[in-house]
């Protein structure tokens, strides 16, 4: 067993001259070694234990991913003390909830913008003791990256008595407290150990190839809990490259420029690329995009047959080589820059025809399972992944069905509880260890997880029948025509749905069918357009029971944002405050 420090020293003795972080400045990308990266978190180390940090004591870091991000995390380490992440999208009053709950004592802010969310609730929380500013100019009462590095290079602190302190920290010493997305309240801090955010490392490394020649790109935020394991530890364990995103609007470019090996997300992005590849086909002249369908579907058949482990035969043999050279390879290079070995899904269900149309293309798509309280506890093998699932446990990690339907596991990546909350820990994690997931799911005959849908989730009809949305909402999501949807119906007697159409892909149909409107509000009003996307939701529903088709639909003209309440930081979607804010557009049920 280890610490994160323990493993990252071990990572720069073995590979000081590689390349360990990559980032942009003025648009050119600026890289980092193993080595130079080792020298960065002495000095910051040394800074924050010179400002008074000790083993255990709380350190936040508010900030979209940089190198600064992994320094602050590193150095934090180093010391023993416990890392804070709040993510940067995040309004004043739930940075003030993170601060105050934890107990940090020090924040380390990206810039001047995320520094004035600070500012506006500093007074009210008087365990705060400094700030430091990763970058910008100077502002009256906060430290500057360089006056804290400064600060620690004058204290006279030696790195060979921290390293002595560092090397004597318990592997099963809390590390981090993440919180919860809060899609049912307020966000609570779970506990987790270096060993239980080193786990999914340890375990990835037996079952899927990862070597120091592996380059990642990090676009998820490191504060959630798969970016932190899978995209951060995960890569700094092998020795691997890291680039760093600039975030949702750049990140389809990255990809095709920067050309990962390996690359983590949750299913909206993945979803987007789908919708784009698809978009793309549909707007070509007759010929081609027969062909292209043809090749796409050529592709899917035969990934489908290996998944399954059905030899090619010579016809398909012959016909995948073709769908390849006419159109699978250019997709490949255009939409994953050509040498991902593994797209790797997890945080929510992934669409199967977004997993197929990866698969086909030629980039596996590896859909995983875990939750802020337990990382990754399930993912699907290479070569041996079944669509639809999440996968069977990674090595040490139990997986059990209650007899409610409810999800549990167990293993070394647990959580120690809830920081402060004991009943709400006793209420998660019970006497023999098992963690309630929250979700509901069954084990298939191959030992593959499915998960059906969260147990708060469920809707409860005025006649007392129980609706699952999330597998009928997934269902929807298979037409081209729909981009986001949302199923309403708690105590109500039948079910509706808020449904955010795949503006692109509507704009042009009405085209096709002489509708003027072009504008997405325009377009979500039209009667043809209600109409088109109410057949696409009755389409999919034909085989459901009666009690959970979808009577009525709304549309909406714009998507679900952070900004907006409609979405997590993780980007899940809060059933709640959708219903809340939109349900008046359905009427009564």
């Amino acid at each position: 067993m280890t610490t994160i420090y323990g493993m990252f020293q071990d990572t720069v003795s073995r590979f000081a001259d590689r390349r360990a972080l990559a980032y942009k400045v003025r648009g050119n990308y600026s890289h980092v070694t193993y080595g130079e990266l080792n020298e960065r978190v002495r000095d910051f180390r040394r800074g924050l234990a010179a400002l008074g940090v000790s083993r255990g004591d709380r350190v936040a870091v508010l900030s979209y991913n940089r190198v600064e991000w992994a320094v602050t995390d590193l150095s934090v380490h180093g010391i023993g003390a416990v890392l804070v992440p709040i993510y940067h999208t995040l309004p004043p009053v739930q940075v003030e909830h993170y601060l105050r709950d934890s107990g940090a004592g020090i924040v380390v802010v990206e810039d001047a913008k995320q520094y004035a969310k600070i500012a506006e609730v500093r007074d009210r929380i008087p365990a705060l003791r400094h700030v430091v500013l990763m970058s910008g100019d100077a502002i009256e009462g906060v430290l500057s990256w360089q006056d804290a590095v400064d600060l620690g290079r004058e204290s006279g602190l030696v790195d060979a008595d921290l390293d002595k302190a560092a090397a004597a920290i318990d592997p099963a010493a809390v590390a981090t407290f993440i919180y919860t997305s809060g899609t049912t309240g307020a966000p609570k801090g779970a506990m987790l150990s270096h060993t239980a955010l080193l786990n999914t490392w340890k375990a990835a490394v037996q079952i899927v190839r990862l070597d120091e020649t592996d380059i990642f790109l990090s676009f998820l935020p490191l504060c959630h809990v798969v970016e932190r394991v899978a995209g951060h530890y995960l890569p700094l364990a092998i020795g691997a490259q890291i680039y760093y995103s600039d975030g949702p609007f750049g990140v389809a470019n990255e990809i095709t420029t920067i050309r990962p090996t390996l690359f983590i997300c949750v299913p909206r992005l993945f979803e987007a690329i789908e919708e784009k590849v698809r978009e793309h086909g549909a707007k070509l002249p007759p010929l081609r995009r027969r062909i292209f369908d043809w090749a796409l579907k050529t592709g899917e058949e035969c990934a489908a047959a290996l998944r399954d482990g059905r030899a090619l035969g010579p016809i398909q043999t012959a016909a995948r080589a073709l769908a390849d050279k006419l159109v699978l390879s250019k997709v490949r290079e255009k939409v994953t820059g050509g040498r991902a070995r593994y797209f790797v899904s997890g945080g929510a269900p992934l669409g199967v025809g977004t997993a197929s149309l990866f698969s086909g293309v030629g980039v596996p798509m590896l859909e995983g399972y875990g939750l802020t309280e337990s990382p990754v506890l399930t993912l699907n093998r290479p070569g041996k992944a079944r669509l639809g699932t999440v996968g069977t446990p990674l090595p040490g990690i139990e997986i059990s069905i209650a007899a409610d339907g409810e999800v549990l596991g167990r293993g070394p990546c647990l959580m120690d509880g809830y920081y402060n909350q004991p009943e709400a820990t006793a209420a998660a994690i019970d006497a023999d260890g098992w963690f309630h997931t929250g979700d509901i799911g069954v084990i298939d005959e191959h030992g593959h997880l499915h998960i059906t849908d969260r147990k708060k989730d469920i809707i409860v009809l005025a006649n007392g029948k129980n609706v699952a949305p999330q597998p009928i909402e997934a269902r929807i999501k298979r037409s081209p025509f729909v981009s986001e949807v949302v199923l309403i119906g708690d105590r109500q007697n039948v079910i509706h749905a808020l449904v955010v159409p795949t503006f692109d892909r509507v704009r042009i149909w009405a085209a096709e069918q002489g509708i003027a409107a072009t504008e997405p509000a325009d377009l979500a009003r039209a009667p043809e357009v209600i109409k088109l996307i109410k057949g696409e939701v009755d389409r999919v529903s034909q085989d459901l029971a009666d009690y959970e088709r979808i009577r009525k639909i709304a549309l909406l003209d714009h998507s679900f944002t952070i900004e907006g309440g409609e979405l997590t930081p993780t980007l899940k979607v809060k059933r709640s405050v959708v219903s809340q804010k939109y349900g008046s557009l359905l009427g009564g049920g």
